[in-house]
């Protein structure tokens, strides 16, 4: 391995560089915190405009945070014991210490020497102390004059493995403003990239309504609208027929750095694995410092993981890159907002759920290997404010489907009457009698079995089905001239929470529909129902504070539903034996090729594939 002395530059050229992780900045439009990017101490300054930091002697920064540190344990995991260097560009004197971080040991200090930045420097890393599998890689650079460092990348001097054709696939629906800017930003980063021979997007319009002009790597496709499912098994078809040998599933908002792009393409690139699959992190849109979900687990319910990471804490982030090295947890699924996957690897397509549960499904029944990466995430608005009864239904649905077809997700009866009790109990203790209903709705759904879902795959019937009942819950705006209502939450003694937990929040309470307080609840707690004990009428509030809802204790709706609730409770585990080999064998011809291609084939795209379509419930339409 080729070392320097210390302060000694090197020209660029003198060895190849292949840029593995370039450096990525806080963006206007994307995310303007600092501290989830890089530290600042002392007199130092970064551009909003630019990038890069301009330093007064003295100033120091640490390069340490969730975008733009280097997780060493994934790399040597996915794509072995590669050479590693750390590029920088500016001018000035500096201390550089470069810094090797494991769980289990003391850190080390890899390099601890004065530089001299007169343009670019590539310095070769001594990795000897390397050893353990989950290590991280960041550095501090301390001015010893004014200077300014302009960019850094990690890299190598070995050059890629493979060199993979990735298509990103981008699905919408009557978002013409988003997608428009999705595609500029993506034509930007593409004509100076030293990608842009392998890495182009597909552009899949459910609403037929984009009057975008293709070229300069960009495809625009009209399609019908079968959701989510049909808009991205369209780009999986049209990624099969023209050669790419890895596709991206992505929304059409792409509120991600293009700078996510290089990284998953160059971790395709080196990966010794087949089956490894790029997995993007969620980040709320309203807290542009706090993980949404790094990934997440299904077993009888979707859960989060690393929900709630403040980014702005070194030892969160570092804590979250430690636990997602190596394999992923039993029940791991990607969400669909940044998946970068094999083409040759998905034995199956999505199925045909519309929207929601797609992505659950598509990752469990194919094999892939997900990783997730620092700084490959995408800025999302939460599920907590696109909660509705439309969703409500299509999470249940797709949570009885899962485990009804999928072998290795084949639960007892009791466990998933478990599973409808939990979605039953959030909905009746919040009073929202409409999702209770849609509740019910999605049992009897599931009851009718798979090829329901294949006859209704633009779901054009239950939207308008689901739409009609919602009334108590449909969002209103607020008049700017009234007063906001302030947040109050019940704080009730824990003899008391469970007195009215026992009585369902007072339904089984004889005259119950006459007490109780008016609560006011903001969007962060609209899932909370331990929030709501003791309340008669609830004002939901969402985060922005410019609509809400309000919905009262009705004992009559309450006994209407629960009842209906019982007789479709009773129905599923009666038929469940027969469920399940009704959606097992189903399963497998409804996530073929055959299948969408005949879904598909009113709008004929390159290469003989098809046509389909999505909506806007989670990103993409309805």
């Amino acid at each position: 391995m080729i070392s320097l002395k210390a302060g000694e530059t090197m020209r660029p050229g003198v060895v190849p560089f292949h840029a593995l992780q370039p450096a990525m900045w806080p963006e206007a439009g994307i995310s303007t915190e600092t501290v989830p990017y890089v530290t600042l101490h002392g007199a130092c300054a970064t551009s909003l405009a630019q990038g890069g930091v301009t330093f007064a002697a003295g100033g120091m920064i640490s390069v340490d945070g969730y975008f733009n540190l280097f997780n060493l344990g994934k790399w040597r995991d996915c794509c072995g014991n590669m050479p590693l260097a750390l590029q920088l560009r500016g001018q000035g004197r500096f201390q550089l210490t470069v810094w090797l971080a494991s769980r289990e040991r003391s850190w080390e200090r890899i390099h601890c020497e004065p530089v001299t930045l007169a343009g670019e420097l590539v310095l070769p890393l001594d990795l000897q102390a390397a050893t353990l599998p989950r290590s991280l890689l960041f550095f501090d650079l301390m001015a010893l004059s004014e200077g300014v460092l302009e960019d850094f990348a990690w890299g190598t001097p070995m050059p890629p493995r493979q060199t993979p054709d990735l298509m990103l696939s981008v699905t919408t629906f009557r978002r013409e403003t988003a997608v428009a800017d999705t595609v500029a930003r993506f034509r930007r980063f593409r004509a100076t990239s030293p990608l842009r021979d392998h890495i182009r997007m597909l552009v899949v319009d459910n609403g037929q309504t984009l009057t975008l002009a293709p070229g300069d790597g960009v495809s625009i496709l009209p399609n019908a609208n079968l959701g989510g499912a049909g808009g991205f098994s369209r780009g999986l078809l049209e990624a099969r027929a023209t050669g790419a040998t890895h596709c991206l599933f992505m929304d059409d908002d792409a509120s991600v750095h293009m700078g996510a792009f290089t990284r998953t393409w160059m971790f395709l690139a080196y990966a010794t694995d087949p089956r490894v699959a790029v997995a993007g992190a969620m980040i709320n849109e309203a807290h542009r410092w706090q993980i949404w979900e790094n990934g997440a687990v299904f077993n009888g319910g979707c859960r989060p993981l690393f929900h709630g990471t403040d980014l702005r804490n070194r030892n969160w982030v570092f804590d979250m890159e430690f636990d997602t090295t190596g394999p992923m947890p039993t029940g791991h699924y990607a969400g669909w907002w940044f998946f970068a996957f094999p083409v040759d690897q998905a034995r199956h397509m999505p199925f045909p759920f519309f929207v929601r549960g797609d992505d659950v499904s598509f990752s469990l029944a194919n094999d892939f290997r997900c990783v997730s990466l620092p700084g490959v995430a995408s800025f999302q608005e939460s599920f907590t404010d696109k909660a509705a009864p439309l969703t409500w239904y299509l999470d249940l649905r797709s949570h009885l489907a899962h485990h009804l077809s999928l072998p290795d997700k084949q639960v007892s009866g009791r466990r998933l009457m478990r599973m409808v009790v939990n979605f039953y109990l959030r909905a009746v203790l919040r009073f929202h009698y409409d999702t209770l209903s849609a509740i019910n709705l999605a049992i009897e759904d599931t009851l009718r079995g798979p090829t329901f879902f294949a006859n209704h795959a633009d779901m054009a019937t239950r939207r308008q089905d689901l739409k009609a009942l919602t009334v108590t819950e449909a969002w209103q705006k607020l008049d700017p001239s009234d007063p906001v209502p302030q947040a109050r939450h019940g704080r009730l003694s824990r003899w008391r929470r469970a007195l009215l937990l026992l009585t369902l929040n007072g339904h089984l309470l004889p005259f119950a529909n006459g007490f109780g307080s008016t609560l006011v609840i903001e969007a962060a707690h609209r899932e909370n129902w331990r929030e709501v004990y003791g309340a008669r009428q609830i004002t939901y509030l969402n985060a922005t504070r410019t609509t809400a809802y309000t919905v009262v204790r009705n004992r009559r709706r309450f006994w209407v539903e629960s009842l209906r609730l019982v007789r479709n409770c009773l129905a599923l585990r009666r038929g469940k034996a027969q469920l399940e080999a009704e959606w097992q064998g189903g399963y497998a011809g409804m996530t073929s090729e055959d299948f969408w291609r005949n879904k598909l084939s009113a709008f004929p795209m390159a290469g003989d594939t098809t046509s389909m379509g999505l909506d806007h419930v989670q990103g993409h339409g309805v």
